[in-house]
């Protein structure tokens, strides 16, 4: 499994039926979609139909944080 700064987790949070569901974040991934805004855009274009309106049922509440959160690295905390 790739690390490089990250944890290699995901936590799927469903609040309609308060489920939660774990699992490894793939290489893939990790690879291909650098940092936190990366990761969350890459989740919205695949599982949210486009023209979806924000405060729908069906749309995500994605938080994701990237290789250099709690390093010390400069402007590494911010939200996207």
């Amino acid at each position: 499994m790739y690390q490089g700064g990250y944890a290699g987790k995901i936590l799927r949070v469903n609040l309609n039926n308060l489920t939660t569901k774990g699992g490894e974040t793939p290489d893939e991934f990790v690879r291909d979609y650098l940092g936190g805004a990366g990761f969350g855009i890459k989740c919205l274009y695949d599982e949210v139909k486009a023209g979806t309106p924000a405060l729908d049922e069906d749309n995500k509440l994605i938080f994701t944080v990237g290789p250099l959160t709690a390093t010390g690295a400069p402007c590494a905390s911010r939200m996207a």
